[in-house]
Formats: C-alpha cells, sequence, structure tokens
C-alpha cells in the first residue's frame, strides 16, 4: 500500500514498548509509510534501533511519569495519533488513566473493569465458562489454604501466574507442568511468598505445534476489521513457554476467526487482542487457552510476513482510511527467534516440523533493510559469551 498516493499527508503512530513484539510493530507500519514513534526506556532495545522508528528515551513504561511523557510526545506529534501497546504494564495505566489521555491518541479499549478481567486469568476463565467457551478446567490459588482444591483437578495441569508478574518473572519459569497435586503444593509453597495469585489448568495433550492462535483487531461495534489465523511450531521453554517460531494456520482461518471473534463479541471486547488456543491431540478439538488483550503479541509480525499486516489494518480503521488488502502468502512463511528456536529444539528432542519445514524463514531480528536490530542483538551475544 503506497500511502503517498493513496492517503497523502500521513498521521503518526507511536508504540510504546522495545522488545521484539514492538520491532514487529515498527516494521509492519513503517514499511507501509506510516511515520512511527518509539517509546521505551531502553535505548539500545530492539524497535528504539529500527530504521523505521523515530526513538524516544522515557523513564518508564507505566504509572503517571510514563502518561506525562506520553502526553508531552503525542503533543508535538498533530491532531491524530494512533497507539499501539506492547506491555501488559502500560496497559493497566492507558486504561485506568484514559479519561486523561490527549484527544489527539487514536487507541480502542473495551470497558475498564472487562479489560481488567481478561487480562487476569481467574477472570478469563469466569468469562469463558459462563459463555460455555471451550476451555479446560482450572482452580485459582489465591494462599495455601486454597491447595485442596487442586486435587479436584486431574493431572498433569500446568501451574502458571494468574496475571502478569515482573517479579515473578525475574525468579521462576513461565509456568510448569505438574504430573500431581503434590507437585502443585511444593512449588506453590515456593512461590506464594512472591505471587500468591496462581492458577492450575488441565493440560491439553498435544505438543508445540499443537498450539494455535487468532490475532484479531475488532472495531467498535464489534465487527472482525482484520483477522490472522497462526501456530506455533517452537515455544519456550517447551511446551508451556513463549513463541519461538511460528507461522500461518490458513486452513483453520474461518473455524479460529469466528470462534475468537464470537467470544470477544459476547464479552464486549474491541481493539487489538488475540486468542491463545490448543489443539487436543486426542480429538482434534480446539481448547482456548489465554487471551491477549488491549496490546499486541510477541509474534504479531508473523501475520504481517504473510500477507495480513495486522497493525496496519488497525491503523486505517482508527483514521478512517480504506482497509489494506489481505494477500494470504501460500506456502506460509515462518517467523523465528532463533535464539530461543535452537535451544527449544534442543532441549525438547523435538524433530523438525514436517509442515513447514521447506517455508521461507525470517528471523525476527535480521533484515536486510532494517539491519542494527540484528547487529545489535549479535553483539550483546558476543559480550555475553567473552564474559563467560
Amino acid at each position: 500500500m503506497n500511502f503517498h498516493n493513496t492517503y497523502g499527508a500521513k498521521p503518526p503512530a507511536i508504540v510504546v514498548g522495545g522488545g521484539l513484539n514492538a520491532l514487529g510493530v515498527v516494521r509492519s507500519l513503517g514499511q507501509a509509510g506510516v511515520p512511527v514513534h518509539v517509546l521505551d526506556t531502553d535505548p539500545r532495545s530492539p524497535a528504539m534501533r529500527s530504521r523505521f522508528a523515530a526513538a524516544h528515551v522515557v523513564s518508564s513504561l507505566d504509572g503517571s511519569a510514563f502518561m506525562a511523557e506520553l502526553q508531552r510526545v503525542a503533543a508535538r506529534l498533530g491532531p491524530q495519533v494512533v497507539l499501539f501497546l506492547t506491555e501488559e504494564k502500560t496497559v493497566n495505566t492507558v486504561s485506568e488513566c484514559r479519561a486523561s489521555l490527549p484527544a489527539s491518541l487514536l487507541i480502542r479499549l473495551p470497558e475498564h473493569q472487562r479489560l481488567m478481567a481478561l487480562m487476569h486469568k481467574q477472570g478469563f476463565q469466569e468469562l469463558a465458562e459462563a459463555l460455555a467457551a471451550p476451555v479446560p478446567r482450572t482452580v485459582r490459588l489465591q494462599g495455601s489454604q486454597d491447595l485442596p482444591k487442586v486435587r479436584t483437578l486431574n493431572y498433569p495441569c500446568v501451574l502458571k501466574p494468574s496475571e502478569k508478574s515482573y517479579e515473578y518473572g525475574a525468579r521462576f519459569k513461565k509456568a510448569y507442568k505438574v504430573a500431581s497435586a503434590e507437585e502443585v503444593d511444593a512449588l506453590y509453597r515456593e512461590i506464594e511468598p512472591v505471587l500468591a495469585d496462581m492458577v492450575v489448568q488441565e493440560w491439553i495433550e498435544g505438543g508445540d505445534g499443537d498450539i494455535y492462535f487468532c490475532l484479531q483487531y475488532i472495531g467498535g461495534q464489534g465487527q472482525v476489521v482484520s483477522s490472522f489465523p497462526g501456530r506455533k511450531i517452537r515455544s519456550w521453554p517447551p511446551r508451556i513457554g513463549g513463541t519461538a517460531s511460528c507461522t500461518a494456520a490458513w486452513e483453520h482461518a474461518q473455524e479460529l476467526s469466528d470462534t475468537t471473534a464470537a467470544f470477544f463479541r459476547q464479552v464486549g471486547f474491541t481493539g487489538i487482542g488475540s486468542m491463545e488456543y490448543k489443539r487436543d491431540a486426542r480429538d482434534g478439538r480446539f481448547c482456548m487457552v489465554e487471551p491477549t488483550v488491549a496490546r499486541t503479541d510477541f509474534q504479531e509480525e508473523v501475520a504481517t510476513l504473510n500477507g495480513c499486516n495486522l497493525p496496519l489494518a488497525a491503523y486505517c480503521h482508527e483514521l478512517d482510511l480504506p482497509a489494506p488488502a489481505v494477500n494470504p502468502v501460500h506456502p506460509p512463511r515462518v517467523w523465528r527467534d532463533s535464539q530461543i528456536d535452537r535451544w527449544s529444539q534442543e532441549e525438547s528432542g523435538d524433530p523438525p516440523d514436517t509442515a513447514s519445514r521447506s517455508h521461507d524463514v525470517f528471523d525476527a531480528y535480521r533484515r536486510w533493510n532494517d539491519p542494527m536490530p540484528w547487529l545489535d542483538h549479535v553483539g550483546s551475544r558476543l559480550v555475553q559469551r567473552f564474559k563467560r
């Protein structure tokens, strides 16, 4: 899409956060001709080093200090600025302070309490169960007095935080696969002093390649503005972690899009979000695992690489511009964080993914038309290696 010819003057976008998530959004917008500004605390984070964005160093990505700096940057960028968030702590702050956002900042959010419920694993579980959505049984732990509840579950299960906690993330794994109530008891007592609010969820049979997702942008009337179906290839850590590599899942586009859109419509969600699923290896049924709401996904760029530029679709929708065309790429392309993908393959011992082994692979960092994020990444790894 050529904005110079189609739209004339281009309103800018602000992307908050500097990680791989943000880098994918920056590249998706910047390569389409959108002027992009990135806000992050680290001047050397990947998105801050991209040639497709102007970098702004801020002191924080949440709280009153962040809001003041966001307002300061936005005031210099004109009457319309589309805002993209990439981290949960920023979502919390922006939602809480939405009434004080400048009128120039365009971001679509659901009602605050509904957003907070969707961001909390137990809140999502209760909403999903009330709607008879396909979710595995889950027990919430808020203290050791709740541990007897986990004996009602069928094992194996997954023990994980109810919501994002940076203190938890600094000390523990993203999630733990547990074989018994006794194992939950032992692990939880270690974790409880750091984070008491945890959930235990029944395990869905299948490997990393059975984890699917649907990225969407939902308009103000609940309409699907853009939708992209994807499948993980590997996770880090294996089975329970975040995305190490993924690709498109066009063969399941209708089911994943319809199921995700129906849930979002029923709970009143609007804006940018996604739903993660696991396809049960026993019966092929898709079970909802958890949503990502009001921010982009870690692997958001995989949609753009496969012909569905979802950040651009969001940008155009909020500015009442024509929607960009969706041109599905066949065979699908693979988005990969090469380092953690290698760690995942080595630790899991899984064979190569046969469905995508011959497909073109795009490294999350390395692009010849935007080399600095990759060069910095390689340089950082070399420094770490020499320090050992």
